[in-house]
Formats: structure tokens, C-alpha cells, sequence
């Protein structure tokens, strides 16, 4: 059985890769992105590969992450998250 969630308008394996490209964007190991986010490093791998979904809270830590990344006065950093943001939540974009 497949388990899909659908809390940011994305279903799995979507936000697992919405999660690898917004850790990755930051140059964070998945260790250093669980800390960030206070959660395992077992729980960010497990999101990535699409074994598990994160919790309604965590899905709304990452999402104002990448809202506050879109926001980010480093030009690549903003771009990427911004990429990241429009491919992912397009309908969540902020308005500039």
C-alpha cells in the first residue's frame, strides 16, 4: 500500500525530494539537517527516500525554511530556494 500525504500540496516522493534538494541547497549533511529541523538523522533519511512522511509540523519548519531562504539576502541561495519553492509549491510562492 502507498502512503501519500498531501499537507503542502505535494504527495510523496515529491517531498522527499523537496527535502534532499533543500538540504543540499544549504550544504547540510542529513545529520545537520535533522538537528536543524530537531529530528533524527534516521527521520531525515527515512522523508528522503520516501519511507515516511514528515509530521504536519515538520512539513510547516520546512516550509517557512525555504520561505526564509527565498527571502535571503545571498543571491545564489535565494535563486536556488526559489527554484526549489517554484517546482515544488508553486501555488505557495511568495509574492515579490
Amino acid at each position: 500500500m502507498a502512503f501519500h500525504q498531501n499537507y503542502l500540496g505535494i504527495e510523496q516522493p515529491a517531498v522527499g525530494q523537496l527535502i534532499r534538494e533543500l538540504r543540499q541547497t544549504l550544504k547540510l549533511t542529513q545529520e545537520k539537517f535533522a538537528a536543524q529541523l530537531g529530528v533524527s538523522f534516521p527521520t531525515i533519511n527515512r522523508w528522503e527516500n520516501g519511507h515516511a512522511t514528515p509530521s504536519p509540523l515538520a512539513l510547516r519548519q520546512i516550509e517557512t525554511l525555504l520561505n526564509q531562504l527565498v527571502e535571503s539576502p545571498n543571491g545564489a541561495l535565494r535563486e536556488r530556494s526559489r527554484a526549489i519553492q517554484g517546482k515544488y509549491l508553486p501555488s505557495r510562492m511568495l509574492k515579490a
